[in-house]
């Protein structure tokens, strides 16, 4: 696996290791997209905030996603108006469109290759199901179009069209944002209490800390281990091939996503649930062998996704119990635009003011969902699994990825190098091989 195209383009600053005890009025957990965006919005506002982060700032889901900006999350907004209504799916797209506009207004005065582009959910079988969705979002006020004909070269049964929708190089972007926070590099948190944190060689006192780890960490309040499953799916970059002239992502998971970058095309998919079998990369490239013979693969990497109960992320406080403690997390693949959403919502609680879409997004919200159950079992069936390869985060057995060559964790989506060492959370430390 190579660099994504976005950690290949620029060099981040490097930051400090923490050393001994600091102070601080908000404390950030966690040195991608999320936490930068909240530690920015702060500092603009006034507020002494300081952010720590276990490897390099964006090293992880920031540096590998495909970089959509959209509020088109899928057939999301049909079945939150069923399951939850129209004023819920109203307030969520509310939230995604604002975000959309807050990155157009900063990449105004960023060098971050910002594009305008039209996004399509397309499906291969069902055109029903994206008739349904155009008449949800028509009712929630968007212009959304159903389309028969896209620029990709699969024969689809149709396609919501949302417009005005945008793209960029999400490193680039960040590398300006972070040149005036307080980072601190390869700091570890292995702990926290309220208004406490503690790293291997250094304590950290806050009045209010949020945790924007990608899987939150913490397990004795807010349930996240039943809450979060996580999902790995794959990229690769390609030269020679068509300009597709915007975004696409079929509705099904296991399907492809299409975007340009410069001269090349980007396609995702491959995915699977973390420590399952799936179609990884080789899938990937043998459609651009089908579809685009001519192209030449310059690019290929991974990510993961922390996928909620609902569809709809977690950002708020950590739980009912933990007034000073907030969390953002279960992006469900759409993390670009979900982590504006988190920094403003966030840094709107921690400067007391009302936001209202405070309730759509509570961590706090019922978890009474079939995925729960789901979930569940999958955690059942891998502890009782006879093995003694497990993951230290809640003793689940864990399986060998032979595409990535890691160990990894069905449960909860933990992942370790062949010989134990941590790769993802939320497992803070390593797993047992030999």
């Amino acid at each position: 696996m190579s660099k994504s195209v976005w950690m290949n383009s620029i060099e981040l600053p490097r930051f400090q290791k923490l050393q001994g005890s600091v102070k601080t009025d908000v404390l950030i957990i966690g040195g991608g997209i999320s936490g930068i965006l909240c530690s920015y919005f702060l500092k603009q506002s006034g507020v002494d905030t300081i952010l720590v982060e276990a490897d390099r700032v964006c090293c992880g889901v920031t540096g590998n996603t495909t970089a959509k900006i959209t509020s088109q999350h899928g057939l999301i907004y049909d079945n939150i108006i069923k399951s939850a209504g129209k004023e819920v799916a109203g307030r969520y797209l509310q939230a995604n469109e604002q975000a959309i506009n807050k990155y157009r207004e900063l990449a105004t005065n960023i060098r971050c290759d910002f594009e305008k582009k039209d996004s399509f959910i397309y499906s291969l079988s069902d055109r029903k199901k994206i008739e349904r969705e155009v008449e949800a979002v028509k009712q929630l006020g968007v212009n959304a179009e159903f389309c028969e004909d896209i620029s990709i070269p699969l024969r689809i049964s149709g396609a919501v069209k949302f417009p005005n929708q945008a793209q960029f190089n999400p490193i680039m972007f960040l590398s300006e944002i972070i040149k005036e926070l307080k980072i601190f590099e390869h700091t570890f948190i292995k702990d926290i209490a309220p208004h406490k944190a503690w790293s291997a060689e250094g304590e950290i006192t806050a009045n209010k800390i949020i945790v924007t780890t990608h899987f939150p960490f913490l397990n004795k309040h807010g349930s996240y281990f039943l809450k979060l499953y996580q999902d790995r799916s794959y990229v690769i970059g390609l030269k020679n091939a068509k300009d597709v002239h915007g975004m696409y992502m079929d509705e099904e998971k296991t399907g492809i996503s299409f975007r340009n970058y410069k001269d090349l095309l980007l396609i995702g998919g491959g995915s699977h649930r973390t420590g399952k079998a799936g179609g990884n990369w080789e899938e990937l490239r043998r459609f651009a062998k089908k579809y685009f013979p001519e192209s030449k693969e310059m690019y290929s990497w991974a990510t993961q996704d922390c996928m909620s109960l609902d569809q709809i992320p977690y950002i708020g406080r950590y739980s009912k119990h933990t007034p000073d403690l907030y969390v953002a997390s279960g992006y469900n693949k759409w993390g670009m635009t979900t982590s504006m959403v988190a920094a403003m919502l966030l840094s709107d609680l921690i400067l007391g003011k009302e936001n209202e879409w405070e309730e759509v997004f509570s961590p706090s919200r019922s978890i009474l969902k079939p995925q729960l159950f789901l979930n569940g079992m999958e955690a059942v069936k891998n502890l009782m699994t006879p093995t003694t390869k497990r993951c230290p985060h809640l003793g689940c057995a864990l399986k060998w990825n032979p595409t990535e060559h890691t160990w990894d964790c069905p449960c909860h989506g933990s992942r370790f190098e062949s010989d134990g060492k941590i790769i993802n959370n939320p497992a803070v430390g390593d797993a047992k091989i030999k």
